[in-house]
């Protein structure tokens, strides 16, 4: 198994959508690239510690590839957007990869510089090494799954999902 790091937006729309991918294990909604240790959520909402809204995918590299989660991850997510997705606004919600080794710096790397051709504006991700990540509180664990008739779920996740249901048909896992 490996493990890959990702934020773009609010973790219970990302969470959702990996969760929907042949191969992946696991998807842990978190906290990481701050400087305060064991942050809260109403910590992370007031953008006092630098941390982000992030993802922890823990998935199988023989069924899906990083390059693969790379491409979902930007599929679901707008790169160009500073410190925001959609309603979400702060720092906290910024485009993030978080690499645990050198092979996934340099494949984020390359897969960033290609997207940057893509867009009129520019891509904002910040890619950076791991440190620590911090699991967030019980109550944002499938947050989406246990909640699919919550407003925010409804008009952001179920989209994000929904889309890479379309587009990743071949990669889903059996529902």
């Amino acid at each position: 198994m490996a493990t890959a790091t990702l934020g773009g937006g609010c973790f219970w729309c990302i969470e959702a959508a990996f969760k929907e991918l042949d191969g992946v294990e696991a998807v842990t909604s978190g906290y990481a690239g701050g400087h305060t240790e064991e942050p809260t959520y109403k910590e992370v909402c007031a953008g006092t510690t630098g941390h982000a809204e992030v993802v922890q995918v823990v998935y199988d590299p023989d069924v899906v590839g990083y390059d693969e989660l790379l491409e979902v991850f930007f599929t679901i997510h707008d790169p160009t957007q500073l410190n925001r997705q959609g309603p979400d606004v702060g720092t906290q919600y910024r485009s993030i990869i978080l690499a645990h080794d050198d092979e996934q710096e340099r494949t984020a790397r390359a897969y960033i510089e290609a997207l940057d051709e893509e867009y009129r504006n520019d891509v904002v991700t910040e890619l950076e090494p791991l440190e620590t990540f911090y699991e967030a509180e019980q109550y944002h664990q499938d947050y989406f799954e246990k909640n699919p008739s919550d407003a925010y779920c409804r008009m952001h996740a179920a989209p994000k999902v929904e889309k890479v249901r379309e587009k990743f048909q071949s990669k889903l896992t059996e529902l």
